[in-house]
């Protein structure tokens, strides 16, 4: 099970209002999907990836250019469930923040579509010819967990670890907590890539592990808008 990170003890400088407004639109499109009821179904189906419509020829000739871009963009914004989206947006506050502050409102926006673009990619070509419907915004946050992991490999997370039945609250740093969480993604994709069948349901793993190294090449290429601070608050 992975660890639940709860708070980084990273010292910012402005409000971020950006990794809010994700938050707050990710919740509203979610609250959108329980009102449509049973006909979130279709929504889910043409706005959730479909990698054969990108990998089957006869398939993508049904659809044009835009038909095929938009679920790319919208997919990020659905959910499967209350535990989908409250992990994402839990993931998404306690990273998104620090990213935000280090990189600024537009490079920050820039590593999370990008993030999830890279990750929709990832996911089409390793699950070339599968008709199952992918939502969620977990490669964009893969993407800001990529750059976090390159930006402030020493800060401190605070973490909820369960064990048996009880749950105990630690610091780890973040270079072995995301370290932790890209390999369970890496090779639980790879595990899945050799007994699941294209047609079976799951976890986009990939797309996470596409969306992580995208956020981690972005967090390399782009400059920081201020200099680093003390990454570590005695608290």
């Amino acid at each position: 099970m992975v660890p639940i990170p709860l708070h980084d003890h990273i010292r910012r400088q402005t409000l971020p209002l950006l990794t809010f407004a994700l938050i707050a639109a990710n919740v509203l499109v979610f609250f959108v999907e329980l009102w449509l009821g049973p006909q979130v179904d279709e929504v889910v189906f043409h706005l959730g990836i479909i990698p054969a419509r990108y990998t089957v020829p006869h398939i993508a000739l049904r659809h044009t250019p835009s038909a095929l871009f938009l679920p790319l963009l919208a997919s990020m914004f659905l959910h499967g469930g209350w535990l989908h989206l409250l992990g994402n947006m839990l993931f998404l506050f306690v990273f998104g923040r620090s990213i935000e502050d280090r990189y600024g409102h537009l490079k920050f926006l820039l590593i999370y579509l990008l993030g999830g673009l890279a990750g929709a990619l990832a996911h089409i070509i390793l699950n070339a010819g599968s008709r199952v419907p992918t939502i969620g915004a977990s490669g964009a946050i893969a993407g800001v967990l990529g750059a976090y992991f390159i930006s402030y490999p020493r800060a401190r997370i605070t973490t909820l670890v369960p064990v048996l039945f009880f749950f105990w609250t630690i610091e780890v740093p973040a270079l072995v907590l995301l370290g932790y969480w890209f390999l369970i993604q890496f090779f639980s994709g790879y595990q899945m890539q050799a007994i699941q069948s294209a047609t079976a349901g799951g976890v986009a793993w990939w797309a996470h592990v596409g969306g992580f190294v995208a956020g981690f090449v972005l967090a390399v290429i782009f400059r920081p808008q201020r200099r680093r601070v003390l990454e570590i608050v005695q608290l």
